[in-house]
């Protein structure tokens, strides 16, 4: 496994499949800049109000039956559309993409667990600690660490200042899962440039769905076959796994591990809007001062990369002429 500073590196330089990103100062610049963060964003919203409704489908199927059917309806559906190529792979190609599927499988398989021991919000906030952490140790700028400590506050903050009281297995549970979240940003970076479009993405939900089928069969039996248990899972697997995992595929092309952890920040603050909008959970005061704090944080992070973008062009202009 490559550590997440060579992850960060070979990301910025892996273009190979993606659009080529704008030249800095020219007039597509700061589109070009922008426009995988508005990615990165749009994945979130999806896998938060995705999330919120999986809370409502759980009394149904169970934690691990709706992590089955997740996986199980979005590898159909990305293998159908997608229809990767399967010869023509290295070891190396077939050996990152089933990481990064493990990687899938572990983190959403973790994280249903938490949740069915702990309270949503909390569950998320421990969550995002892996990808914070990632973008500490991947960043190679100081103030990108004064953007992860001001995120880490909000997103303590949003976790009600401390987590005393919490079953410790679910917490347990919700570390794991953002280690796992951490492991996929790198594996999904990497297999971006090893194969074309979305192809290892698919590859990757199928590696993910065969191996967590006989876990939501052994919990859920026949639940997994009723109509409305199906219907609602289709949703959730679209709004949770096929949209946000192809955005945020399509993003890691032309966007640093390090900002994109940082962004994953957001995920407290879009989880508490979905839980008021989908669940009727109402915002208190100390929770809509840490979606501030990450808002904040993550905003810094995105000018500080597309500031970078622009001085690392400007002197490559200069050196040219």
């Amino acid at each position: 496994m490559t550590t997440p500073s060579a992850a960060t590196s070979s990301t910025a330089s892996g273009q190979a499949h993606g659009p080529a990103p704008a030249r800095a100062g020219a007039p597509g610049g700061r589109r070009g800049a922008l426009g995988p963060v508005g990615l990165v964003l749009a994945g979130g919203v999806s896998v938060q109000f995705g999330g919120a409704l999986a809370v409502t489908l759980m009394p149904r199927a169970g934690a691990l039956g709706v992590v089955t059917l997740r996986l199980l309806v979005a590898a159909v559906v990305l293998m159908v559309l997608c229809r990767p190529r399967l010869r023509g792979h290295s070891r190396t190609d077939w050996g990152t993409v089933i990481v990064f599927g493990i990687a899938m499988a572990a983190m959403n398989g973790l994280f249903y667990q938490s949740v069915a021991r702990i309270p949503l919000g909390p569950a998320v906030t421990l969550e995002v600690l892996g990808p914070l952490t990632l973008s500490v140790l991947a960043s190679r700028r100081a103030v990108n660490l004064v953007w992860a400590a001001l995120a880490l506050t909000g997103v303590f903050l949003l976790g009600g200042g401390g987590f005393s009281g919490l079953d410790p297995l679910g917490v347990a549970f919700a570390l794991g899962a953002g280690a796992m979240w951490a492991a996929y940003i790198v594996f999904s970076a990497r297999t971006g440039r090893r194969f074309p479009q979305a192809d290892g993405l698919a590859l990757a939900m199928a590696v993910a769905a065969v191996l967590f089928l006989p876990l939501g069969v052994l919990e859920s039996g026949t639940k997994l076959l009723n109509p409305t248990v199906l219907a609602l899972g289709a949703a959730v697997a679209v709004l949770s796994s096929v949209l946000p995992y192809t955005l945020e595929l399509l993003a890691l092309r032309r966007l640093p591990a390090s900002t994109f952890a940082i962004l994953m920040s957001l995920e407290p603050a879009l989880a508490a809007t979905a839980g008021f909008l989908v669940l009727d959970q109402a915002l208190a005061a100390t929770e809509a001062a840490a979606i501030a704090l990450v808002i904040a944080a993550s905003m810094g992070a995105v000018r500080t990369q597309v500031g970078r973008r622009r001085r690392v062009g400007a002197g490559a202009n200069l050196t040219k002429d």
